[in-house]
């Protein structure tokens, strides 16, 4: 019973260590070509957002239609960071997960 509860603890503090871990990487995510670039943490937390200036061209569009493309290009430039964020924490907590009987662990996304 002692070794079941160490190897408990093991993979507990091994989980802990891959959050941490997680929160200080940094994964991109690209719209329009990569016009704008969006930067999460591992843990889905927006540090960055890059605007080329490519991407406002005062003599394709009026500006409200500009904004509205620019507004879209944010979108989905957040969600494909997202997107590898998710795929990260898969990576990098999925093997703990398995190891702790799967995905009855409260606060893991699976």
């Amino acid at each position: 019973m002692q070794q079941l509860l160490q190897q408990a603890q093991k993979m507990q503090q091994d989980l802990a260590q891959a959050q941490e871990e997680l929160a200080q990487t940094e994964v991109d995510g690209q719209a329009g070509g990569g016009l704008v670039t969006a930067t999460v943490t591992g843990a889905g937390e927006l540090r960055a957002l890059k605007i080329d200036p490519k991407a406002v061209d005062p003599e394709a569009a009026s500006i409200e239609e500009t904004a509205e493309t620019l507004a879209d290009l944010v979108v989905a430039a957040v969600q494909a960071a997202n997107e590898n964020a998710q795929t990260l924490q898969q990576q990098k907590l999925g093997p703990l997960a398995q190891g702790l009987g799967g995905g009855g662990i409260p606060g893991l996304p699976f």
